[in-house]
């Protein structure tokens, strides 16, 4: 992670700060009762900041009540129109994206800086795969990763010679391994933060997917200041797995974790059955738990002894573990024990 940091209403990105989550309304922005009920929504979600297209003057009138109503930072997604950014600047969005290979050159790159420094505004230099400048694409042939990390940071210096540097990096591409070598050529490039993603990622099913391989392996090694996963359709489900994607490696500890067996012939209980109860019964549960659900003595034994509370199936029973005690055996139904342990041991309402 980026030890440079940039603030985004009360949202710091960067400096040792949490993985913030984004996502973008893909609502008319123009319709302020559609795209605010939508924003809300991604913040329950657990969006920390929402992206918002400015596509015309008319989103810029808007701007000022989304702004103003939003229980998040808002973000203004900008392309080809400088003026839209400043306006978007000027009516209280925190932070804006700027795509550099199509805003306008120069002259134009300058004077949105001179705005946002004026308002206290980071710029995302959001550079993609599908709109390379013409010269980078002539030089590189296509949109390789080289050529992704050479549009960025060729932007962040134009933005540093117009004396603004409160800057955060985005390099995203379609493709999972173009898309992590691209990051990984900036991270070694700059320290400024970077807001990973894969983008058009596609359809759910194969999005999460892609998504969880390149920004899974990028968190791995330390790269990524703020996230959004980038699917085809509602956007709650952006929100959903990239906090998910954080959880997996252990960025975000606000649920239980259940680790239960893929099963197997040796299976002595039902697994699915008994995780699937403890899950729905501990929804609301913002405890870091780690909690077992296991099969058969192969694996079961150390997998539950390691857990936090755990089961483990035998031919001759169930067993109960807690962390640090001898296990037990259970009486009745496995999955009520096991429930009533956590919330004896644990206050999970």
């Amino acid at each position: 992670m980026s030890n440079k940091h940039v603030n985004v209403g009360r949202v710091r990105i960067g400096g040792g700060a949490p993985v913030s989550v984004q996502s973008m309304t893909n609502t008319d922005t123009r319709d302020a009762d559609a795209t605010l009920a939508q924003i809300r929504a991604l913040a329950e979600a657990g969006c920390d900041l929402v992206r918002v297209s400015v596509y015309d003057e008319e989103c810029v009138r808007v701007a000022r009540r989304l702004a103003d109503e939003s229980p998040v930072p808002l973000i203004a997604d900008i392309h080809f129109n400088a003026d839209l950014a400043i306006g978007a600047a000027e009516n209280g969005f925190a932070k804006l994206r700027v795509n550099p290979g199509n805003i306008g050159g120069g002259q134009n790159i300058r004077r949105v800086a001179d705005c946002a420094k004026a308002h206290g505004v980071p710029i995302r230099v959001g550079v993609n795969g599908g709109s390379l400048e013409r010269g980078l694409l002539s030089k590189h042939g296509s949109p390789t990763p080289a050529a992704l990390a050479e549009s960025a940071l060729d932007s962040a210096r134009m933005l540093e010679t117009c004396g603004f540097d409160d800057i955060v990096i985005a390099v995203k591409t379609s493709r999972v391994m173009d898309t992590i070598e691209a990051y990984r050529i900036v991270s070694k490039s700059c320290d400024y933060p970077l807001h990973i993603g894969v983008t058009e990622a596609g359809l759910p099913e194969d999005g999460i997917i892609k998504s969880a391989v390149a920004l899974g392996a990028l968190l791995a090694d330390g790269i990524g200041d703020t996230m959004r996963v980038s699917l085809s359709g509602d956007p709650i489900a952006e929100a959903e797995a990239a906090r998910s994607i954080l959880r997996a490696v252990g960025l975000l500890l606000d649920k239980p974790e259940i680790v239960s067996c893929p099963t197997c012939g040796r299976t002595c209980i039902d697994v699915v059955g008994l995780a699937m109860r403890v899950k729905d019964e501990l929804a609301d549960c913002t405890l870091p738990l780690r909690i077992a659900v296991m099969g058969c003595v192969v694996n079961g034994p150390g997998e539950a002894r390691e857990a936090d509370i755990g089961l483990a199936g035998a031919p001759g029973g169930v067993a109960l573990f807690v962390k640090g005690e001898p296990p037990r055996p259970v009486k009745g139904d496995p999955a009520t024990a096991l429930l009533d342990e956590i919330k004896r041991r644990w206050t999970v309402g």
